[in-house]
């Protein structure tokens, strides 16, 4: 099977696609609206019972909550098991690294949830990780405790490395700027799990028990969706309706397998590319 994405050449080399991995914002919806496409996409994925995730480095949010907002406002049905966030693959490395463990969370429900369903005790009491996540209500206090416990030998985790968000009133200061904060005060850099880790996408990849030869990951960034995608051994598909243009990929030493104009462009190929190998 050789099926083309577009003009550029083949996607699948000869190899089937088993499963997709996609990025939300910027793929699928532009703040609270959906992209053309994104319904159709999802849609077509269920249809033919294709395993998928939808991933974000929001932690803000829970999957419940994710589902929720994305059907009421803008009618696109992910299921609440195909949605894996940064809090998400954070837990699961807290789990992995230190069962049983207890953390300093700065951070809403998406990432305390995703802490405490592994068990984890949430402390500001000689805690063994200090995680940051993302939320809308940093408070002085809470950063200044956060800055004391790192100081104090605390490990310093956080979600992501995301600078900056969108909002309805514009730009908003994010995980990664206030880890800024927090290491130039102790000196201590944290550890990232989002995007562009590639750990998130091994976790992602394992909770669907997934094989990165033959799962591609949609994304509209190229220095986190590609790039991630890309070290994790994936091909990768770049539209161009968030926040790397065309004509900046060629700003960039590593290029993604194919780039379309939005994920409209990828619908007609879930069906045709999801077929074995020996179709």
């Amino acid at each position: 099977m050789h099926d083309t994405m577009d003009e550029n050449g083949p996607v699948t080399e000869s190899r089937s696609v088993r499963t997709w991995l996609t990025d939300m914002d910027g793929v699928l919806v532009r703040e609270e609206d959906p992209i053309p496409g994104a319904k159709e996409f999802i849609a077509a994925l269920r249809e033919h019972d294709v395993p998928f995730l939808v991933l974000t480095n929001n932690s803000i949010f829970t999957p419940r909550d994710l589902r929720v907002r994305l059907l009421r406002s803008s009618g696109i049905d992910v299921p609440e098991e195909s949605i894996w966030t940064s809090a998400l693959a954070t837990a699961q490395f807290l789990d992995d690294q230190r069962p049983g463990g207890s953390a300093y969370v700065v951070g809403e429900s998406g990432l305390t949830a995703a802490v405490h369903d592994i068990g984890y005790v949430m402390t500001d009491r000689d805690p063994d990780y200090v995680v940051l996540g993302e939320t809308r209500t940093y408070s002085f206090e809470a950063i200044t405790r956060a800055i004391r416990l790192i100081a104090g030998g605390a490990r310093f985790i956080a979600t992501n490395p995301d600078p900056s968000g969108p909002s309805a009133q514009g730009m908003l200061p994010a995980t990664g700027s206030v880890a800024a904060l927090i290491s130039t005060a102790t000196g201590r850099q944290p550890y990232y799990i989002g995007k562009p880790n590639p750990l998130m996408m091994r976790s992602a990849l394992n909770r669907l028990e997934a094989h990165s030869e033959t799962t591609v990951m949609i994304g509209d960034r190229m220095d986190t969706d590609i790039i991630s995608g890309l070290e994790a051994g994936m091909r990768t598909i770049l539209v161009a309706t968030g926040a790397t243009e065309r004509h900046q990929v060629e700003d960039f030493p590593y290029r993604p397998t194919r780039v379309v104009e939005s994920i409209a462009d990828v619908v007609p190929f879930v069906s045709r590319m999801s077929m074995p190998e020996d179709a």
